[in-house]
Parts: C-alpha cells; structure tokens; sequence
C-alpha cells in the first residue's frame, strides 16, 4: 500500500503515542522524517531517536519525552503542506508558532531548518509541519 503523506503519517504516530502516553514510537525511515526527527531533538520535544535497519526500509525509533507530572511536551502537532496543497513562505512570512513557544518546520534549499534558523539565514521554503 501506497502512503501519500508520509511526514503526516510520522506526526500522527506521534501524537496518538503521546495521547496514550507511550515511551516511543516508531516510523519508517526516510531522509525527511530523520531531518525532521534531528530538529524536534534539537529543540528538546523529544529524548532521542534511533535509526533501525529493520524491514526494507528501516526504521526511526522516536523516544518521546515527558514534564516531572507525566505531561507530554509536545503539546500539538499540525502538518501544514499537504501533498495537494503546498505552502511556500519567503524568509520574512515564516510564521511564529504560538507566539514564539513552538517551532515550525522549514525545508529551505539549504537543508530542513527550523522557522528561526531560516530566518536567520534569509532564506524561505515549504513549511512542513508546526511544533508547539
């Protein structure tokens, strides 16, 4: 079976391991779900992630992360381009996720950046997906 939106896929499995408060989640492996996982490390909305050589493709082991009270740290994820409706942004229209709070996921021609690093860099791209 065919997935048309693997990025969506990834943050779904994510959120629904969240929502029942699991240790990890696991996604099929892409360069795109790494970068994006690498980033989501960086900015602590996780613990870690591993990279699987499991089934044809692999797999990437995300190892989610909790507050002292059991609180998830993600608090929302929200795919923002979708395969049938892209959105661009120049450097200057990246948005603010939650004032600032969250972080929003940037493929730029220089690599998958964070809202800040791209603006830092004066460049704009696709916006993925929206961390908060």
């Amino acid at each position: 079976m065919s997935m048309t939106d693997p990025v969506s896929d990834m943050l779904t499995r994510i959120r629904n391991a969240t929502t029942v408060r699991h240790d990890r989640a696991d996604v099929p492996a892409s360069k795109m779900k790494l970068e994006i996982a690498k980033i989501l490390k960086q900015e602590g909305f996780i613990r870690t992630f591993k990279l699987l050589e499991e089934g044809p493709q692999g797999l990437i082991r995300i190892y989610l992360k909790y507050a002292e009270d059991g609180e998830p740290v993600i608090h929302g994820l929200r795919r923002v381009s979708t395969p049938g409706r892209r959105v661009y942004r120049a450097a200057d229209e990246l948005p603010k996720v939650q004032n600032g709070l969250g972080v929003a996921v940037v493929s730029t021609n220089r690599g998958v950046l964070t809202d800040e690093q791209a603006r830092g860099l004066r460049v704009g791209g696709e916006i993925l997906c929206e961390v908060w």
